[in-house]
C-alpha cells in the first residue's frame, strides 16, 4: 500500500496494519504461510510453463487432478511435503527449489 493511502486511511479512522499483525500470527506461523504460498505460486508457474492440465500434471506427480487443485488453491490440508513433491515433479532441481524458499 503506498504511503498516501495509508495516511488517508489512517485519518477516517481506519487501522492499517499487515495480515500477520490482523491475525496475530507468531513469527514462526507467517514465516510457514508465506513459504507455504511461495511454493504454491512457483508449483503453478511451473507447471503453466510445461503447459500441463491440472490432470497431466496429476498423473506425472502419482495424485488426481482435485489434489492438484487444491494444492494450486493453496489449501492448508495439503502438506509440506505434497508441495515440494510437485516441484519436483515439475523438473525442479534442488538448487532451484532452495532459491524459492531463499524468495520466501
Amino acid at each position: 500500500m503506498n504511503a498516501a493511502r495509508k495516511r488517508r486511511l489512517q485519518k477516517a479512522g481506519f487501522k492499517v496494519g499487515t495480515v500477520a499483525e490482523f491475525l496475530k500470527l507468531t513469527p514462526a506461523e507467517d514465516a510457514l504461510i508465506t513459504l507455504r504460498l511461495t511454493l504454491v505460486m512457483e508449483i503453478r508457474r511451473r507447471r503453466a510453463e510445461l503447459n500441463l492440465s491440472q490432470t497431466e500434471f496429476a498423473q506425472r506427480l502419482g495424485s488426481s487432478q482435485s489434489r492438484v487443485a487444491k494444492l494450486e488453491a493453496a489449501q492448508a490440508n495439503v502438506s509440506l511435503d505434497l508441495l515440494f513433491r510437485a516441484l519436483f515433479a515439475t523438473g525442479a532441481k534442488l538448487t532451484e527449489v532452495g532459491k524459492v524458499i531463499a524468495a520466501a
